[in-house]
């Protein structure tokens, strides 16, 4: 479960949900970079880890949502804790970072 959460496209799928459902699209259009391909295979993971639920709706063609279970939402905040922490300090820590670490 813990690589699911915090590999690359978990990550941003968990935050994609943070504040609202989405239909597949949406979310695909939310994450830049991410292939139709990938995005199911992460959300049929973040599903089966009771992260993240699916909803079809039997129309033609069916619509699926996707929204974040409770367990999610605790990832999603702590994730998203952290990015937000990261936004508003980053300015400040490369002012302080000596060139050196800036270039490594």
């Amino acid at each position: 479960m813990l690589d699911h959460i915090t590999n690359r496209w978990g990550i941003w799928v968990l935050l994609g949900l943070r504040h609202r459902e989405l239909r597949f699209f949406e979310l695909r259009d939310r994450i830049e970079g991410i292939s139709e391909k990938m995005l199911s295979q992460t959300l049929r993971q973040l599903v089966a880890d009771n992260l993240v639920w699916r909803r079809v709706e039997a129309t033609v063609p069916p619509q699926v949502t996707y929204g974040l279970t409770e367990f999610g939402k605790g990832a999603a905040d702590h994730l998203g804790g952290m990015f937000d922490w990261i936004r508003l300090n980053a300015a400040s820590m490369m002012e302080d970072c000596p060139e050196e670490a800036a270039e490594g």
